[in-house]
């Protein structure tokens, strides 16, 4: 039976709606994926869903008692307070009293005395009568599970980490109905690579909007397909899913071209002459006119992006060269010691977790940032494009056109004058929304002007930073294909893993402390090639040659044994930081000698330490294993 309908629903914003008439069900325990371009409507099919919009005409019907926990695209602006208080104010009804213990216990333990115990005493006898004792508990679990601080204030966190702490909202409810829009925006490959996974686990239902098609073709059983106005529903995977859609895309345009000839022959009969009218069937104009109607109502599906970049003359074959590249902020190592070539026609990714230095890293290897020790040299005729993730290029007060041609009205792309219109259309962006103010469009809108202004210019090196966000997936494999035909250098920056696995020859990966270490291939050879955490080099090791894999390896014998082993030793681990959790909520334990409270908290973080070692090195082991099991079937 289904936790929750939509039925008959329209969503509008104007002329024509978003959505028409959309039937859709929810069956407890599905993981379904909604996709459609950008500015079709997902994101508010979401809001209706969640509880937060109501659609322009129809229903949405819930199971009685239905908890959803909802993760929005945008960080809401105006949510303060801590990691703690954020993620429980997901608990309806008792998140205030949780607010309050959660405070009082941190407040005694920084500073124990008498009236501070009395004041925990008296939250926590509340906390037990009203029976939110298990809430409080669940609440740091989550906030644990997302390695996030409590006590951080939640205004001065990256995007990154406010995107996870509103995760942690959601899931802490422990919902029926999990409603995730673009989980993966900000999030660095180890926080995608951990939601995938608990993705997986998950047992309630889930919906998500995302862009990453890795993530859908792992996590989704089900596609919904929003497509011109009109919802579809697809019981299969992702894979299967592009198949059909192919299919009923090819198979509708052979409907309409047989309908048109059909109406272009009935138009012919009824303009014929005086004869022809006399004899007129009034039951074929009343059917001509139906025909008319219908056509007059299609929905043609909007074009495709025609992404073009314009190459600048060749450049020499050596295109950066780096000795001894060292470089810090303050005590905080960033590049220690790296040495490296790049080589024309090099498709180098670059990897990293949130705040390693990835940016950095590029801004070093351009010449825009001094480094602290060695030399970066640069080859000749080099004509760099630069794509930055903050998108600094744009004005919010200039308009599409002013943006994207700054004042012109022709441009030159590879010798030939195109008129300003005409390249806007290649970018999906028609005469009418020339005057559009920046403001006013959405982020996978922005991404595409950047992409629009900056390809239009001549370059042999191409250094883009997180190209791929908010971008539909339709956009983003146009933006694939391009970059894997690009003749130049490119260096780029993206945590999309199938992007990478596509499109990059080599990677380089900053680990956050000095070192970089550059693999052969994408993803998924990284994946392969990197060593366990106990083997990974020092900053500043020599790099690797770039030879691509011959293929995926066999897990050793040693290496079975290992992954064998370490589901339990999680499990263990888990139930100690569980265990520990349950001393430190008790007011009684800060009674107790302050070096028992002190050893405690440090046995909770050396147990976060080796719980976060054992889940990386499963994830390793885990997948060679699949990627093995993949090669021998």
């Amino acid at each position: 039976m289904a936790i929750i309908s939509l039925v008959d629903a329209t969503l509008s914003f104007g002329a024509p709606a978003l959505v028409s008439d959309a039937n859709a069900q929810i069956q407890p325990g599905e993981r379904i994926a909604l996709l459609g371009r950008n500015g079709c409507g997902k994101s508010t099919f979401l809001k209706c869903l969640a509880g937060v919009a109501e659609p322009s005409r129809g229903e949405v019907h819930c199971d009685t008692g239905l908890v959803r926990g909802f993760l929005p695209q945008e960080v809401p602006e105006r949510l303060d307070g801590t990691v703690y208080q954020v993620v429980a104010s997901g608990l309806a009804g008792l998140s205030g009293l949780l607010m309050e213990y959660h405070e009082a216990a941190q407040f005694v333990s920084d500073c124990p005395g008498e009236e501070a115990l009395r004041r925990l005493e008296q939250i926590q006898q509340r906390v037990e009568t009203e029976g939110a004792f298990e809430l409080h508990e669940r609440v740091l679990r989550t906030v644990n599970d997302l390695s996030l601080q409590p006590d951080a204030s939640f205004q001065t966190l990256s995007g990154g980490l406010k995107r996870r702490t509103l995760l942690a909202r959601a899931l802490a409810a422990q919902p029926d109905l999990l409603l995730l829009d673009e989980p993966t925006n900000h999030l660095d490959i180890d926080s995608i690579g951990w939601l995938e996974k608990m993705l997986l686990r998950f047992e309630g239902a889930l919906l998500l909007v995302t862009h990453d098609r890795m993530l859908v073709r792992r996590v989704a059983t089900r596609i919904l397909d929003i497509d011109r106005g009109r919802l579809t529903s697809w019981a299969c995977d992702y894979h299967t899913f592009c198949r059909r859609k192919e299919e009923a895309l090819a198979n509708e345009a052979a409907q309409w071209d047989a309908f048109d000839k059909k109406l272009a022959r009935e138009e012919v009969w009824v303009r014929q002459g005086i004869k022809a009218r006399r004899t007129r069937n009034e039951g074929r104009v009343r059917a001509l006119e139906r025909m008319r109607t219908e056509r007059a109502e299609r929905r043609q599906a909007e074009g495709k992006a025609r992404m073009l970049v314009q190459q600048a003359k060749r450049p020499g074959d050596m295109i950066i060269e780096v000795e001894g590249l060292t470089f810090g902020y303050g005590e905080s190592p960033i590049v220690e010691n790296f040495s490296t070539r790049v080589i024309r026609g090099d498709r180098i990714g670059v990897l990293g977790r949130n705040g390693s230095g990835k940016t950095t890293l590029l801004r070093l290897l351009l010449g825009t940032l001094e480094p602290d020790a060695g030399t970066v040299a640069h080859g000749t005729r080099l004509e760099v494009t630069y794509y930055d993730q903050l998108r600094s290029a744009l004005k919010d007060d200039q308009t599409v056109l002013e943006a994207m041609t700054e004042g012109r009205e022709v441009l030159v792309f590879d010798g030939r004058p195109v008129h300003v219109y005409a390249y806007m259309e290649n970018f999906l962006f028609h005469r009418d929304r020339a005057n559009t103010p920046v403001s006013a469009l959405s982020g996978g809108e922005r991404n595409r002007l950047v992409l629009a202004r900056l390809l239009s210019a001549p370059s042999n090196v191409l250094v883009m930073d997180e190209p791929t966000n908010d971008l539909d997936v339709e956009t983003l494999e146009l933006l694939e294909q391009l970059l894997i035909g690009y003749e130049g250098t490119l260096l780029l920056v993206s945590h999309d893993r199938e992007f990478l696995n596509n499109v990059v020859t080599s990677t380089m990966v900053v680990d956050g402390a000095g070192g970089v270490t550059e693999y052969a291939g994408g993803y998924d050879d990284w994946l392969a090639q990197r060593p366990a955490p106990e083997q990974a080099q020092p900053a500043g090791a020599k790099r690797r040659e770039r030879k691509r894999p011959s293929g995926p390896r066999k897990l050793t014998f040693n290496e079975k044994a290992e992954l064998e082993g370490l589901e339990p030793r999680i499990e263990q681990l888990e139930a100690e930081r569980e265990e520990l959790f349950a001393q430190m909520a008790d007011p009684e334990f800060y009674r107790g000698e302050g070096t028992n409270i002190s050893a405690a908290q440090l046995r909770v973080k050396e147990v976060e330490s080796e719980l976060g070692e054992a889940y990386a090195r499963w994830e390793e082991l885990e997948s060679i294993r699949e990627q093995s099991g993949r090669q021998n079937r």
